[in-house]
């Protein structure tokens, strides 16, 4: 059975190396701004299940350095990489170990803009294929 989405996804081209070097260089300030305009919501639809909110996260992570809130998004990369690979999506994917990877061992070279280069270029990508879809 083909599940039909009722949203329809109108920001299928956001720029994630754009997006991951502004929430680097805000402390995730950015993303805490971010989020509650659309995007958690897309997410929750893509996913199937209310997510925690981001900035839930970004809260308990002060206490932690931030490692709660990066295993969270780690998280949800892997969950858009198995709704990726759910809908037959070919190429590169996000996922756990490569958004947790390059924001802890490639803090230094750019990881968290690739990390979230890759989130997003996903997530577009899911979304894209999710509007094909839609009846």
């Amino acid at each position: 059975m083909i599940r039909t989405y009722p949203m329809r996804f109108e920001h299928t081209h956001r720029h994630g190396f754009l997006i991951g070097f502004v929430d680097f260089f805000t402390a995730g300030i950015f993303l805490l701004v971010y989020m509650p305009m659309g995007l958690q919501d897309e997410l929750d639809e893509i996913l199937g299940r209310r997510t925690q909110r981001y900035w839930i996260a970004y809260v308990l992570g002060i206490p932690t350095l931030f490692i709660y809130t990066l295993v969270w998004m780690a998280q949800i990369a892997e969950e858009l990489k198995a709704k990726a690979e759910e809908l037959g999506i070919e190429g590169k994917h996000t996922s756990f170990r490569h958004m947790f990877g390059w924001n802890v061992f490639g803090i230094l070279c750019f990881g968290p803009m690739i990390a979230t280069h890759r989130f997003f270029n996903t997530l577009n990508r899911v979304e894209e294929e999710l509007n094909s879809r839609r009846s």
